[in-house]
């Protein structure tokens, strides 16, 4: 559903909540339609616990204004949820009892969310308090390498750190798909469990495959009993 007047959202939640019952606010966010105008819109996922229906209520507002009513007075738990698109994308909800920054420290400069905000950051400074500076992408935590032996090992979740701190150590003891994902010619779980399998004469079946195949190497199917067709 779509609000087209966003003066009018809390009056629009109030009545979802007291005339269909949608008594849960499960979040609230943003999104930035850079170029567009209006520029953002906010969602609010809605769930009744009498009825277990889901609601969704979009509106729009403009970058010049950038305002709307809070819906704090409807659902308190709203509070938390406006404060980080106020921190994040700069939208604020009039009205709030205590709309300031969740995320960033006060004075901040700038809202981290939106397009227009450089992946690698910008520099900031405010003495004695904090400073941001540009960090390069190459090789950071969010970002997958191209090459690599597999989609596995350029995933930058599981990538192999290049310091050997005692944390790093203790990580690929703790996970052995990590150490695999960095080991050449190493065979997967998968392959193994299914060269065992054929090794033994049984079918392969497992929840990668979902399906059953019979055993290799021309060994005889079991009998189920059955007559042909």
């Amino acid at each position: 559903m779509t609000a087209q007047d966003a003066e009018r959202i809390q009056e629009a939640c109030d009545f979802v909540k007291k005339e269909l019952g949608f008594d849960y606010l499960v979040d609230i966010s943003s999104v930035d339609n850079y170029g567009d105008d209006p520029r953002f819109t906010i969602v609010y996922e809605l769930y009744g616990y009498g009825h277990r229906c889901h609601l969704r209520i979009k509106t729009n507002v403009g970058e010049e204004k950038c305002e709307l009513p809070t819906v704090t007075t409807v659902w308190r738990t709203a509070d938390w949820h406006e404060r980080e698109i106020y921190d994040m994308m700069g939208i604020r909800f009039r009205g709030h009892p205590d709309l300031r920054r969740i995320l960033m420290w006060e004075g901040y400069p700038y809202f981290p969310l939106r397009k227009d905000f450089p992946l690698a950051g910008k520099p900031s400074e405010m003495p004695d308090v904090a400073f941001t500076k540009p960090v390069s992408l190459d090789g950071g935590p969010f970002v997958t390498l191209p090459g690599g032996k597999d989609a596995i090992a350029r995933e930058p979740r599981v990538r192999v750190p290049e310091t050997q701190s005692v944390e790093t150590i203790s990580r690929l003891e703790r996970r052995s798909d990590i150490r695999r994902a960095h080991e050449p010619d190493t065979p997967s779980a998968h392959t193994k469990y299914a060269n065992s399998r054929r090794n033994s004469g049984q079918g392969l079946r497992c929840a990668r495959c979902r399906s059953e195949r019979p055993p290799s190497r021309g060994l005889p199917l079991p009998s189920t009993g059955k007559g042909p067709g």
